[in-house]
């Protein structure tokens, strides 16, 4: 499977746990008469999810050093034999 490939299926999967995370059922157990820090429970819980949405997005699509360095150490040491 290839990177892209990959990262594709990782962002589908987090579109699909959007989707999931700002539907009917999971808003509405968040909508209550109940204050967190001053703030209503719902748009805590709006904004901390859409958050964690965009950090998750960020680990996916940055690119992995580590495989980068691997992937060229490798070809270095085949071009000296």
């Amino acid at each position: 499977m290839t990177p892209e490939l990959m990262i594709s299926r990782r962002l589908f999967a987090l579109f699909l746990l959007g989707c999931l995370l700002f539907n009917y059922p999971i808003l509405s157990l968040f909508n209550l008469d109940s204050f967190l820090f001053g703030i209503p429970l719902l748009y805590l819980y709006v904004f901390a999810a859409w958050t964690v949405l965009i950090v998750m997005i960020v680990f996916v699509t940055r690119p992995r050093e580590k495989t980068r360095s691997s992937a060229g150490r490798h070809r270095r040491k085949s071009a000296e034999f």
